[in-house]
C-alpha cells in the first residue's frame, strides 16, 4: 500500500501520462473491447415475500449488453433519507461505460422518512439507524440480487462479476454485506454475500451504536475503493460523524488490497445527485473524478488491469488531498 503526497505523485509521473486523455483512460470495455454509450432505466418493485418487505430497484441496463457477452454489475445501497432515484449520476456512468447497476431502494430508512409530523423527524432517524433496520438494509441487497439474477433483465449479468456499492448509511450496508461482522448480544453476525467480489465505499461512518471498528472490518478481504473529503461531515439531528470516522473506516479494513481518496473541502453530500454541496465547481469535479476513479478500480479487479490510480491523481491534483493506493 503506497500512501503519495501531491507533490510526490507530480514527481512520480512521467510526461507521457499526461496525454493520456481522461475519458479514454476509464472505459470499461465489453467483451470484444467495444463500448456502449447508451443504456435503460428499468424501475421495478419488487417484494420480499419471505420479510414481508418492498425492495424497489431501478436498474441502469447498457443497452449493447442483449447482444454481447454477459456484463458485470454494482448493486448500490444509497443513504438515509435517499431512493433508488438518488446517485443517478453514477448508475447513468457506470451504465453507459458497459456496466449494470442495480439501485436498491431501503424502505425503512428511504425518502419517506424526511416526511410527517416534523416534530418525530428526530426519532424517525434513530428508528432508521437501528440494529434491525441496518440487517435489513443487507437482506434487501441480497434479495435484490437474487431477484435480478432470476429476472430476464438480469440475463445479460455475470453472477461472477459482482460489485456492490454505497454511499453513507449505504457504505455500511455495502460493508455488511462484504463481510463486516458486528455483534449481537456479544455473538458476531456475519451477512456477508459470497457473490460480491469487490466493495466501493463512499462517505462510510462508523457504525452506529458501536464503539470500535477493528473488529468489525477487520474481517473484511475484499478488495475495497474508499472516497471521502476533509469537509465530509456527517451531521443530521442527534447524530454526527466527521471526516476522521472515514480514515478509521479505511485503516481498519482487513483487507491488503485497498485504496483510498479523499478531495480537499467538499461536504458529505456533494456525492448525491445534488449540484451545489460543497460548492457548484468543485460538486461537478468531484463527481467526475468519482466517477473515473471507481471505473478504473473496477476494471482492476475484474479485467486485472493495471492500476490508473497514478495518472488520475495526477489529472486531479488540484482538488485532491490525499491519495493511498
Amino acid at each position: 500500500m503506497t500512501k503519495f503526497s501531491r507533490r510526490q505523485l507530480l514527481k512520480q509521473l512521467p510526461a507521457a501520462a499526461l496525454l493520456v486523455a481522461a475519458p479514454s483512460l476509464a472505459l470499461y470495455p465489453l467483451p470484444g473491447g467495444a463500448v456502449t454509450a447508451g443504456f435503460q432505466i428499468h424501475d421495478l418493485d419488487w417484494v420480499d415475500g419471505a420479510r414481508d418487505r418492498p425492495v424497489p430497484i431501478r436498474l441502469y441496463q447498457p443497452t449493447a449488453a442483449s447482444s454481447a457477452a454477459p456484463v458485470p454489475m454494482i448493486i448500490f445501497s444509497h443513504g438515509i433519507g435517499g431512493s433508488r432515484l438518488g446517485y443517478s449520476y453514477l448508475g447513468s456512468y457506470w451504465a453507459s461505460h458497459g456496466l449494470a447497476s442495480l439501485h436498491v431502494q431501503h424502505v425503512g430508512s428511504d425518502r419517506s422518512i424526511w416526511f410527517g409530523n416534523p416534530f418525530n423527524l428526530v426519532s424517525r432517524l434513530q428508528e432508521a439507524a437501528q440494529e434491525k433496520e441496518a440487517i435489513d438494509r443487507v437482506f434487501d441487497l441480497r434479495f435484490a440480487l437474487t431477484r435480478m439474477l432470476e429476472d430476464p433483465l438480469g440475463q445479460i449479468i455475470n453472477p461472477n462479476q459482482i460489485i456492490a456499492a454505497g454511499h453513507s448509511y449505504g457504505a455500511n450496508t455495502t460493508l455488511l454485506a462484504s463481510g463486516a461482522r458486528v455483534s449481537r448480544d456479544d455473538i458476531p453476525v456475519d451477512l456477508s454475500d459470497a457473490r460480491i467480489k469487490a466493495a466501493i465505499v463512499i462517505s462510510a461512518p462508523r457504525f452506529y451504536g458501536q464503539k470500535t471498528v477493528d473488529s468489525i472490518l477487520q474481517p473484511i478481504q475484499l478488495p475495497t475503493l474508499h472516497i471521502t473529503a476533509t469537509e465530509d461531515n456527517i451531521q443530521i439531528p442527534g447524530y454526527f460523524s466527521g471526516y476522521p470516522d472515514r480514515l478509521a473506516i479505511f485503516e481498519a479494513i482487513g483487507s491488503q488490497r485497498k485504496a483510498l481518496a479523499v478531495f480537499e473541502g467538499g461536504s458529505h453530500s456533494m456525492f448525491t445527485d445534488r449540484t451545489r454541496s460543497g460548492g457548484a465547481v468543485l460538486n461537478q469535479q468531484v463527481k467526475e473524478a468519482t466517477q473515473e476513479l471507481s471505473l478504473d478500480f473496477m476494471a482492476q479487479v475484474l479485467n486485472n488491469q493495471a492500476s490508473g490510480i497514478p495518472s488520475w491523481s495526477k489529472r486531479h491534483e488540484d482538488i485532491l488531498s490525499k491519495v493511498i493506493a
